[in-house]
């Protein structure tokens, strides 16, 4: 996989960490028995993040969270939110292999993004705490802006060669 180019570099592919998919069709139940055992709040609103700690929670369909996380804990974080939803139907999968990450951040992030990415990220559009799947190119992303001019992108393994790729090319042409 290429990595960026030293002078002027905005975006890396980030060190391993873990990920659950949750799927759960009782948000508000969900929500008031998963927060409090988890340690993070589970996001309520369509397409938003919600972050406690070194956990977030991405909003990515009605019923279905993305929870991003540290590798330390992982499994007693598993472990606490399978036994507080503990009847409620839910499914929680890790998918940590699954998946590659890219953070991206600078003043041409955004662009960067937007060479493959047809949504609209300006900061009225898109702010701070959005959360969307998209795509990039032709690769399955899902996008989360963490801050004004930091962005993270999650998209599976053997797209990230492609992704990386393209962002590379991208970047080039800001250096020159």
């Amino acid at each position: 996989m290429p990595e960026a180019p030293s002078a002027g570099t905005c975006w890396r592919t980030t060190p391993p960490f873990t990920r659950f998919a949750l799927r759960v069709s009782l948000q508000e139940a969900a929500q008031a028995l998963a927060s409090p055992a988890a340690g993070i709040p589970l996001a309520t609103t369509a397409c938003r993040s919600a972050l406690r700690g070194d956990w977030v929670a991405l909003w990515l369909g009605p019923d279905e969270q993305l929870l991003l996380g540290t590798e330390d804990g992982a499994e007693a974080f598993r472990a606490r939110l399978a036994t507080a939803l503990q009847g409620i139907p839910h499914s929680l999968v890790d998918i940590s292999h699954r998946q590659v990450a890219i953070d991206l951040s600078g003043p041409h992030a955004a662009a960067l993004i937007n060479t493959g990415c047809p949504l609209d990220l300006d900061r009225a559009a898109f702010p701070v705490g959005a959360c969307t799947r998209t795509v990039f190119a032709r690769a399955d992303i899902v996008l989360w802006r963490r801050g004004i001019q930091e962005f993270h992108v999650e998209t599976w393994r053997s797209f990230a060669p492609y992704v990386t790729g393209l962002l590379a090319k991208a970047e080039a042409e800001f250096l020159d």
